[in-house]
Order: C-alpha cells, then sequence, then structure tokens
C-alpha cells in the first residue's frame, strides 16, 4: 500500500473540556493550562507545481491559555490510502479500496478495452465516518462514481460501493494505519446508487446518501433517455439482468451499522422521501434530521422521526422560502409544509408492488384546469401534474420534489449540498454551492419565491432552529429544532476575469462550499470546496464566533475536497477526516500563465494520474479532547 504519513504535534483538552496541555511522543505537560481559545492560522494558496499537485498544509492552529500564555502547533495531512490501494480482502483477493462489487459480491469489470478487462476502480471517494465498536475503530468511505473507464470515456450506470476500514491508532502519536477493508454489501437493498456525502449518528452508525435519482417519468417513458439507459446498465452490471431495472430502487438513505464482530449491515430509509440526496443530517434531538438535495431546481426537507434513534417511520416536510433580503447572500424566513407520514415497509411495499410514474400522476403537456405546473430538478421542463386518487402518499415519498411543489413548496434551490449542527447554539449550516440558475430573479417561471443576486461561487447559510413550530395547516410540528429562518453566512466572490493561475473566484475566499462539519468546543465551522472557480480546491476553518477565515488544506489540482469528518470523541486523539476526489479534472480547460501547463499536467500524471485515484486521509495536529495523549486505558 502506498502511503505517506506525517504527524506533527497534538494538543489535547481533559475530558472536562476546560483545561488542556500539549502533548507529543517526546513530553507532556505535568499540570495542564486552561485554555482560553482555538485559533487556526491559514496557510498561503499553492504557487508551485510541486504543491499544486499534491494535498498539504502548512497551516497551524495556536492555542491561547488563561495564564496569557500561547503555543502553536502545526497541522498535518496524513493520507491512509488511495482508492486504488489494494487493501480490501475480498473473497480471499485483494481488490483496490474503489472497486464496486455487484450483487453476488464480485468486482464489477471494464470491459471498455477488449483485450486488457480489469475492475472498475472509483477516483471519487466522498463521505467518511469514523466509528468505534467493541474496542476497535472503522472508516466507513463512499466511492461515489468512476470518472472514466478503461478507454477514456465517461461511465454512466455504474454501481457505486463503500468500503470498511478497520484502523489502528498509535498510542503515543495517534497515528492511524490500515488494519484491514472490506467492502459493504449492499444486495438486500439493490445495489447503491452515487453515493455522495453522509454523516454520522450520535449512536454510531452511518448515513449515507443515494444523489441524483433516476427520473422515473423518463424512464418510464423514453427508452433513449438518460434515466432508461443509466437504470437498465446499472440492472445490467449489478444483477446481471437488465428486467431488474427499477428507477424508485435509488434516491433513498441508506443507514449502515456495524456489529460487534466487524460486520456491516444496511437498511435504506424509503420514509425519509426521494430526491437527490446529498446527505442526511440529523439534529440534537436525534429525530430531526435535514438533508441536501443536489441539482438545480431542488428543494429543502426536513423529516421528524416518530422515535428518537429511529428512522424508519415519520413525518417529511418541505421548505417554503419567503425572502426578506438579497443582500450578503441573502435571508428568508422558512414555512414548512406537511408532505405526509409513513413507515419504511409501507414505502417499500409500494415500489414492491411494481409502481410506475404514470400509477401516481396524470400529466399534460400544457396548462389545464385541475392540473399544476412544476418546474423541478426531476426534469429539465415545466410539468403539469395531478396526483391520481389515493395515490398520496406514493407521491408524497417517491416523488417527494413534485408533489411538494404541487403543494407550494420552494423548488428553486440550487446545488444545495453539505450540512452541519452547533448544537450549543442552535444553528445548523448548509452549503449552496452555486447561487444561480433557479435562485435568481426568473419573472417568467411557474414559481419565483428566491430572487437573490448572482454570485457564481456561492454561498454557506446559517439556519435558526426553534421549537414551537406549526406548519401550513397550523399543524404543530413535533421539533425542538425546526429551522424558522435561514441567511448568509460566508460567502465568495466572483472574479471579473480569471487570474494568472486559471481561478475565476477570489483565491483568499470560499469558492462552491461543498462538504461541511462543525467542531462544537472550537467554535469552528470546516468547509470543503467543489470549485471549477479555484484551479486549487481548499478546506477552510471558519470560527462562528470571532468570523476569522482561514485556508488549512490543499488538495491536488482540478480535485475536490470531500470527506469532511470532524472527529473528536477518540481518546486522547482529535482528527479531521478528509478526502480528496478526480485530481487532474478540467486542468486541460484551465487558462494557466503563473506555472508552466504543460509541465503541470504532465507533474500531476506522474504523481497520482488524471482522474485515476483519489485519496482518503485525515488532519492531525488539532487539539484532542480527552486528556494527555499518553493516558493509557
Amino acid at each position: 500500500m502506498k502511503k505517506r504519513v506525517s504527524i506533527g504535534l497534538s494538543i489535547t483538552l481533559l475530558a472536562s473540556g476546560a483545561t488542556s496541555a500539549f502533548a507529543s511522543e517526546h513530553h507532556a505537560h505535568p499540570h495542564p493550562k486552561q485554555i482560553k481559545n482555538v485559533e487556526f492560522q491559514s496557510m498561503n494558496a499553492p504557487t508551485t507545481i510541486e504543491d499544486m499537485v499534491k494535498t498539504y498544509t502548512e497551516a497551524s492552529v495556536k492555542v491561547t491559555y488563561k495564564d496569557g500564555s500561547v503555543e502553536e502547533t502545526p497541522l498535518n495531512y496524513n493520507q491512509l490510502f488511495l482508492s486504488k490501494d489494494k487493501i480490501v480482502d475480498n473473497k480471499g483477493e485483494m481488490i483496490a479500496a474503489g472497486t464496486p462489487i455487484d450483487a453476488n459480491g464480485n468486482p464489477i469489470i471494464d470491459r471498455s478495452v477488449p483485450d486488457q478487462p480489469s475492475p472498475y476502480v472509483s477516483d471519487a471517494p466522498d463521505s467518511n465516518s469514523f466509528i468505534t465498536i467493541n474496542g476497535k475503530s472503522y472508516i466507513i468511505s463512499h466511492y461515489e462514481y468512476d470518472s472514466v473507464d478503461n478507454a477514456g470515456e465517461e461511465i454512466s450506470g455504474l454501481p457505486a460501493s463503500m468500503t470498511l476500514t478497520q484502523v489502528e491508532k498509535d498510542e503515543k502519536t495517534g497515528e492511524l494505519t490500515v488494519n484491514h477493508a472490506k467492502k459493504i454489501d449492499f444486495a438486500n437493498v439493490n445495489g447503491l446508487w452515487t453515493p455522495c456525502n453522509g454523516s454520522t449518528t450520535e449512536w454510531g452508525t452511518h448515513l449515507g446518501s443515494e444523489e441524483y435519482e433516476p427520473d422515473a417519468r423518463a424512464f418510464e417513458e423514453d427508452p433513449s433517455s438518460d434515466a432508461h439507459k443509466d437504470v437498465t446498465s446499472f440492472a445490467e452490471r449489478y444483477f446481471g439482468d437488465a428486467s431488474k431495472a427499477n428507477p424508485y430502487f435509488y434516491g433513498w438513505i441508506p443507514e449502515i451499522s456495524v456489529d460487534d464482530n466487524g460486520e456491516a449491515s444496511v437498511v435504506k430509509h424509503y420514509s425519509t422521501g426521494r430526491f437527490s440526496h446529498e446527505m442526511m443530517q440529523v439534529l440534537p434531538d436525534n429525530k430531526t434530521a435535514l438533508f441536501g438535495d443536489d441539482g438545480n431546481n431542488t428543494m429543502m426537507f426536513m423529516y421528524v422521526a416518530d422515535k428518537e434513534k429511529d428512522f424508519s417511520a415519520g413525518t417529511l416536510y418541505a421548505a417554503k422560502f419567503k425572502q426578506k433580503s438579497g443582500e450578503n447572500g441573502g435571508k428568508g424566513d422558512l414555512q414548512w409544509i406537511k408532505l405526509g407520514h409513513s413507515t419504511d415497509d409501507e414505502v417499500k411495499s409500494i415500489i414492491d408492488k411494481g409502481v410506475t410514474f404514470s400509477d401516481i400522476f396524470e400529466t399534460s403537456e400544457e396548462p389545464r384546469e385541475g392540473f399544476t405546473a412544476v418546474k423541478t430538478a426531476a426534469s429539465k421542463k415545466v410539468e403539469y401534474l395531478k396526483v391520481k386518487p389515493g395515490m398520496e402518499k406514493a407521491a408524497a415519498f417517491l416523488e417527494s420534489r413534485r408533489y411538494g411543489a404541487i403543494l407550494g413548496a420552494t423548488s428553486e434551490f440550487n446545488k444545495m449540498e453539505g450540512l452541519s449542527v452547533n448544537k450549543k447554539d442552535k444553528k445548523a449550516y448548509m452549503a449552496i454551492s452555486y447561487q444561480n440558475s433557479a435562485m435568481l430573479k426568473q419573472p417568467d417561471a411557474v414559481q419565483d419565491d428566491i430572487q437573490l443576486p448572482h454570485l457564481e461561487s456561492g454561498v454557506t447559510y446559517q439556519l435558526n432552529m426553534t421549537a414551537g413550530q406549526k406548519d401550513q395547516s397550523k399543524g404543530k410540528i413535533d421539533s425542538r429544532y425546526v429551522p424558522a429562518s435561514m441567511e448568509g453566512l460566508v460567502i465568495g466572490k466572483d472574479l471579473e476575469k480569471a487570474d494568472a493561475y486559471g481561478n475565476t473566484a477570489d483565491p483568499d475566499k470560499i469558492a462552491n462550499p461543498d462538504n461541511l462539519t462543525y467542531s462544537e468546543d472550537m467554535n469552528t465551522l470546516f468547509i470543503g470546496e467543489d470549485s471549477d472557480m479555484h484551479t486549487n480546491n481548499f478546506v477552510w476553518a471558519y470560527n462562528v464566533k470571532t468570523k476569522k477565515l482561514s485556508r488549512i488544506l490543499s488538495v491536488p489540482v482540478g480535485a475536490e475536497a470531500t470527506g469532511l469528518r470532524a472527529v473528536e470523541n477518540i481518546e486522547n486523539s482529535r482528527y479531521l477526516l478528509s478526502n480528496y476526489q478526480h485530481p487532474g479534472e478540467k486542468l486541460g480547460k484551465k487558462d494557466i500563465t503563473a506555472v508552466d501547463k504543460e509541465a503541470l499536467e504532465k507533474a500531476m500524471r506522474d504523481s497520482i494520474g488524471i482522474q485515476e485515484t483519489g485519496g482518503v486521509g485525515y488532519v492531525s495536529g488539532l487539539p484532542s479532547n480527552e486528556g494527555p495523549q499518553h493516558k493509557k486505558k
């Protein structure tokens, strides 16, 4: 396994969170001092070819103590493995971490070069969860897709995968290393469709995602559509049987549990609704959840479970945005529209009966009495829809966005990406990667709730949560964490023309925020970029109290920063899990003059390749909250 590891000092906090000490392999304070605050010191953007093609940090973290003393330690990036590294034991054969498997557990083979068949390997590791079960630690990682096949062509309709990696932690340094890994079996839920971001629950499970759900209408009506071709290709590759193609199998939230023996199991939560799931973020009551809905003309959803820590039954809501201002990213109030209540079993039963889009809706090609005009991410055109009698539950949970739009929810959000939550302040954070498209004023649109200025580099929003909220019918919402309003928090800045490095957004501000994760005791929101506007994407630390923004990590040119997860409850150590995917993507299209572009492309190919593999790793040197690093159990 190819591995680059660089371990620095760690700052450690006592379990009470009130005191701390520096600790390393060489020394530790015998009497921990009380911390006043933690501050990240920013690094510069890369300026050389050597730096532009690697994942690295030159940032540091400064701790100020209540006695006035200050200590500072460097951050370090530690790569655990590449998605092409053969660390997975699969039926006695070692395969690459990013290899998708079929319903029988066999690697899915790329036959695009007929005389050189080989397993597909994803270059797109995404979400991570760090979970400790029965004294052993595991990282669950998504492999969102594979960018290109062996023939160099774009791939669609390829089943996706997740890997369960057991890691060992060095007791002195906190360094993580791979013990072993295996693929997670999704055969009992018809496979896995495009897992993007995800989250970790308080009860030690992983909530994944299925992004860009296939359009069931196009699948049914047009055999030449992308939806029909992709779902059919998926069925052929996964089941070996094209007749099993069903768009309603996909677009859900899978929950992955790991038992005491290190075996993973999967359920899909059908009652949380079907749309382009970027991710699901559980709120502090462990029963309310918010979702990212990625794409154009998307919708903000909320789910309130019947029971804590159990998302098999609950009520689904969609938001109506009531704009109050367009300044500083915009702000507005949120009214929640109840779509319905259901259980996983009820929705699965509807799917298993073979329901189709035309079973749920009547359609018209033009305005007609009794039909509602909607424009949602499900279709590129305005649709005129009417729910058939008795099909309201199917519409609410299988076509959540279309049904929400019929009821008046706002379907104008664009590229709704990552989410995180600030428990203490009752705030949630949401990334809107590009503030464009349907979020702009559209006088001729069927709906125009959002009328914000064009900002290609995007906005990270703050959602303000309160109790006592009611839905549009004055029904009580059974949650103390209902977002009642939202406002711009961290705002990008577009450039009028590209700079010498090919950046079209200010490199000293965030461009196209995507992954978010929040650290409560550091008051810090970590933000990862998915941007074509920055030639190198970055991970940032934003202090929600001081408003200081610090660049703390740079990923390879063309790569997206993914997999962000603040891991804070591991004895003696704290980590910021951080991946990168599709390095080198669109590099050839960049207008770069600051360095030799041909030399940059060659360096990218010679290092880890262009769109060949992605990296899974973590940032070390962060404050820990469980005592001096040498403390033993």
